[in-house]
């Protein structure tokens, strides 16, 4: 595994962003998260050590833009060169997660076609709003590999019109001391729209504020993954 963060700033898109744990760590830093700029490591996929090989080994999964949006207006200029990288490097496989899956179609390369072999795209929702927005948005896009990402669930979501060709769903909870709750019956309900349409599903963190058979829990950060990781819910296809 291998982070790649060619620029760093975002934006808050959606309700999802309330609580943006990169905006959150930027205050208490002194940084302008709104401002968006290129990183030191904008060129880490085609790096080489003095051998000439790459330092990134082939074979990794890289998450691309992590802390940021691949899809933002403001890297639109710097884009192109990202995709180039990518396919040069096609050894390795670029994950990004998106709230902007509106601006895909005038952000991709000329010879995207019907997509690249080695980039997943994981569309972000939290809310049945957004998920009928973006994912519907999603489903007609040329995209190979498509995961989609709840996370943080603020509410019930019904995704069983968005399934078809998804790869991997992922359900997460909120991290603040003021996060609004994860409901355990709202996670059970997406693992079973997964089951049923034999679509892989995780149960990646807890919220810090989580409701359990009505009762209300206050996990500490650190127990959020753990936490998720012990309900073993994970659900892979059969």
């Amino acid at each position: 595994m291998a982070m790649w963060n060619p620029w760093r700033g975002c934006r808050r898109h959606s309700d999802g962003c309330k609580f943006c744990y990169i905006h959150k760590g930027d205050f208490k830093r002194g940084i302008d998260t709104n401002k968006i700029n290129k990183t030191d490591h904008f060129y880490a996929p085609v790096a080489k050590n003095k051998s000439g090989e790459y330092k990134m080994k082939s074979g990794q999964t890289v998450y691309l833009c992590f802390s940021t949006d691949f899809l933002i207006e403001e890297a639109d200029l710097w884009r192109s060169e990202c995709w180039q990288m990518i396919r040069e490097r096609s050894d390795l496989h670029f994950i990004f997660l998106t709230k902007r899956i509106e601006r895909f179609m005038e952000c991709i390369p000329d010879d995207w076609n019907y997509g690249y072999e080695n980039v997943t795209i994981g569309c972000t929702v939290e809310n049945q709003d957004r998920a009928d927005y973006r994912l519907s948005i999603f489903n007609e896009l040329p995209v190979k590999h498509k995961n989609i990402i709840c996370q943080p669930l603020i509410e019930s979501i019904n995704l069983e019109p968005y399934l078809d060709k998804i790869e991997l769903v992922v359900v997460g909870g909120e991290s603040d001391q003021n996060a609004r709750p994860l409901d355990y019956d709202w996670v059970l309900n997406i693992r079973r729209q997964c089951v049923e349409r034999n679509v892989p599903f995780e149960f990646r963190q807890c919220g810090t504020h989580f409701i359990k058979d009505g009762k209300k829990y206050k996990l500490n950060v650190r127990d959020l993954c753990s936490q998720a990781k012990k309900a073993n819910i994970n659900f892979q296809t059969i």
